[in-house]
């Protein structure tokens, strides 16, 4: 009986991660767009746990896998671009071009779907990632509800046709691109080892407290930054160690 729990619980957690990400993309279409943020952080939550549990339970499998990235699909690939989409919508329509112009929503989910798929394939991608993590993506789109809904003055900058595609443009290239990523996953209580995520973790909070969803986007912006830092601090300390042993 235990070793059924332990082989299908993960499995479960991932379930209810795709139907979160089902619902919410339910809420995006409806316009509800609030409820479409909190299904896809339930969602997220979900992905967490569903990892966590399978490195507790030690319950690895290739159709878990398969599992996870196809969940990841519809709850960080489709629903951030259905309420990506009900974005464009919202901003001032431009004669001739929104009507094709609102479907680049659209190229997060096709972006997502290459991430993921790179990520599967990749075995450099074990400890740390290559290219953003689709969570973090789908995070940062569904926290720009909670900013137009608590702080109306950005929406001068948030719904803006052009500015939104560039801004889908850029996240696409970020996805697939060849930039190392940290996990947020801690193998040891090492400190100087854990030092940029406990980094991240702190000011996460701090931001978090001060200006609640509005401080998303700069928690994105900071993720990708320590990653950087922390790539090149790691390679200059592999490149010394090897120099010093010629």
């Amino acid at each position: 009986m235990k070793k059924r729990i332990s082989k299908h619980l993960p499995n479960a957690i991932t379930c209810a991660n795709l139907f979160s990400g089902c619902i919410g993309i339910v809420f995006a279409f409806q316009e509800n767009l609030i409820f479409a943020a909190y299904a896809l952080f339930l969602a997220a939550i979900f992905d967490f746990f569903d990892g966590f549990a399978s490195r507790v339970l030690q319950s690895f499998s290739g159709i878990g896998k398969d599992l996870d990235s196809l969940a990841d699909m519809v709850s960080f690939g489709v629903l951030p671009s259905a309420i990506m989409y009900e974005l464009f919508l919202q901003t001032p329509q431009i004669l001739k071009v929104s009507s094709w112009l609102n479907f680049i929503a659209f190229l997060i989910a096709v972006f997502s779907m290459l991430r993921l798929a790179k990520f599967n394939n990749d075995t450099r991608q074990a400890d740390s990632f290559i290219g953003l993590p689709t969570p973090a993506n789908a995070i940062l789109i569904a926290s720009f509800p909670f900013i137009l809904a608590h702080y109306p003055g950005f929406s001068h900058y948030i719904l803006n046709a052009y500015g939104l595609a560039a801004f889908v443009l850029v996240m696409c290239v970020l996805l697939v691109a060849e930039i190392p990523m940290m996990s947020l996953k801690f193998k040891n209580s090492d400190f100087n080892k854990n030092i940029y995520r406990y980094l991240l973790l702190l000011f996460s909070a701090i931001l978090i407290l001060f200006f609640k969803f509005a401080a998303v986007p700069v928690i994105i912006v900071m993720y990708i930054t320590l990653s950087i830092i922390q790539f090149k601090f790691s390679n200059d300390t592999i490149m010394s160690k090897q120099q010093k042993t010629k």
